[in-house]
């Protein structure tokens, strides 16, 4: 499931590319024709991402609301910037820990902007990032619930857990039952509201942090990487979670999901070496402490990595120094 740093970054890709453009919207699927109509031919207003969930605002006061799920995504073709999640996820955007990374021939470029180019990227495994368009817009490939196009530039929506389109007012009210977002919410006030809203719960840690109503955004990797960055036993009821840690906590997820913005990867290992900072940016293996490192080493003390279920979703830690 794609976690907070992607759904900022797409949002970003429709802000450089959409906003102040008329948008027709389409459904290739038909899944979404009425929905559809609404929002076609308006101009599109703002993209904002809160947590895991983006929204995108129109000229006649209706709001596109897009939750991607387990297995939704965005393919962008035409003139768009091949910035460091295009390029790491060739081209897809959404999925969680893409198999397509970057070589080191591309890092040097990781948290910049290109100019835009008319290019279709990873539209279909057998085609490569970075491709000459013949033909834009180009066809639609798969089951593509809703198509938004503008006259240089295309985003296909596939396989979302939910699209809807709202009123400003029933945006809100999504919005309000969402937890705080570190690039959402002032630092102090999204800070105060993460901690009281742990500090009331009986309820694990480890299943607090997956909450999207106590804090938004994170996921099953960034939860993982988190408790075990804090040496925190995710069995730990929120309750009783010191305060000074949850603090520490909220500050260090502002951290790493700034870092994932940037990069486009869930960067969470510090200190590492040149030659290891680029290996962990190409390999998923190298770039986490405990997230799907079941049986293998702690990097700290040795111990074998453990994962168990928690709420129907793996859960990694070190049985030794997060105890």
């Amino acid at each position: 499931m794609p976690e907070g740093h992607s759904v900022h970054r797409i949002a970003r890709q429709f802000a450089l590319h959409f906003v102040g453009k008329t948008v027709t919207a389409t459904s290739p699927q038909g899944r979404f024709a009425a929905g559809a109509a609404t929002i076609s031919e308006h101009t599109l207003v703002q993209a904002k991402a809160v947590g895991k969930q983006m929204f995108l605002e129109f000229d006649n006061d209706l709001w596109l609301r897009v939750h991607l799920g387990m297995y939704g995504a965005w393919d962008f073709a035409g003139e768009i910037t091949a910035d460091a999640t295009i390029a790491s996820a060739n081209g897809r955007i959404g999925q969680t820990n893409q198999r397509g990374t970057v070589s080191d021939d591309n890092e040097s470029s990781n948290s910049s902007i290109g100019a835009p180019r008319r290019t279709r990227l990873r539209m279909s495994e057998s085609e490569k990032p970075g491709e000459e368009l013949a033909v834009f817009p180009p066809e639609p490939i798969g089951a593509v619930r809703v198509r938004l196009l503008t006259e240089t530039t295309v985003a296909d929506l596939r396989g979302p857990t939910a699209c809807e389109v709202l009123r400003a007012d029933e945006v809100q009210a999504v919005i309000d039952k969402l937890g705080p977002d570190p690039l959402v919410d002032s630092p102090k006030k999204g800070e105060q509201r993460f901690v009281d809203r742990v500090r009331t719960k009986p309820t694990p840690i480890g299943l607090l942090l997956m909450d999207q109503t106590v804090v938004a955004g994170i996921g099953n990797v960034y939860r993982a990487e988190l408790l075990f960055r804090a040496r925190l036993d995710p069995h730990t009821p929120g309750r009783l979670v010191p305060e000074e840690t949850l603090r520490a906590l909220w500050k260090d997820w502002t951290k790493l999901l700034k870092l994932g913005v940037q990069l486009g990867q869930m960067m969470t290992m510090d200190g590492l070496s040149p030659t290891k900072y680029q290996a962990a940016l190409a390999s998923r293996e190298d770039r986490h402490w405990v997230y799907h490192r079941t049986g293998e080493p702690c990097r700290v003390c040795g111990t074998p990595i453990v994962m168990e279920l928690a709420a129907g979703r793996k859960l990694y830690y070190c049985p030794m120094d997060q105890k």
